[in-house]
């Protein structure tokens, strides 16, 4: 491939790694569809999902770290934004109580799992920002949930690229397959949730 031709490529990949930096404070962002794009636009470039995986990562893992001092230090933009959305506020600090009491093993999974729940990510970025819980255990955790949904969303993408002969098709496979796991695990977050108030 031709550097001309990386042009496209790597705007798109550009665009998705902001997205995705992004969407800790923009939670309706497309950074999963946008890094799928990417993942089938640079199916020709040797190691770019490894490249891109990794690049992922990184930018998914300094949206939590933004958000999280953002959250610690008191932003007046954060703390309106709380003000202005009391269901939103509800959340932070329901999650808040449950973070702050469990051990480290079942934390790590509370990060983990919010990766793949939409919006899950800004109100657990939000509610540690707003408790005690050390941030370095918290970013800690953050980074290998970043990693691991960096490693799922784009090998969705290119497990897609390889199965179908057309990118349209791969790509709405792939979101399509995206979207249903994130329901189904939200589905289970809330189930949880009802089980945890009846007991």
């Amino acid at each position: 491939m031709d550097a001309a031709a990386l042009v496209g490529p790597v705007w798109i990949c550009v665009l998705a790694l902001f997205a995705v930096l992004g969407d800790a404070f923009l939670p309706f962002l497309p950074s999963g569809t946008l890094v799928i794009l990417a993942v089938l636009n640079t199916t020709e470039v040797d190691g770019a999902p490894l490249l891109l995986a990794a690049g992922v990562a990184v930018a998914s893992f300094l949206g939590d770290f933004v958000l999280l001092n953002l959250a610690r230090r008191g932003s007046p933009r954060v703390q309106r934004r709380l003000d202005d959305r009391p269901e939103l506020a509800a959340s932070v600090e329901r999650l808040q109580q449950y973070f702050t009491g469990q051990t480290s093993r079942t934390a790590a999974a509370v990060v983990i799992v919010a990766r793949f729940v939409p919006a899950g990510r800004t109100v657990l970025d939000l509610a540690v920002g707003h408790s005690s819980s050390s941030s370095r255990r918290f970013l800690r955790m953050s980074a290998l949930a970043a990693l691991i949904w960096a490693s799922y969303i784009v090998s969705l993408g290119w497990l897609n690229s390889h199965w179908f002969n057309t990118d349209w098709l791969s790509l709405a496979v792939s979101c399509v397959a995206a979207t249903a796991i994130s329901t189904a695990v939200a589905r289970l977050v809330r189930r949880r949730r009802r089980e945890l108030a009846l007991t």
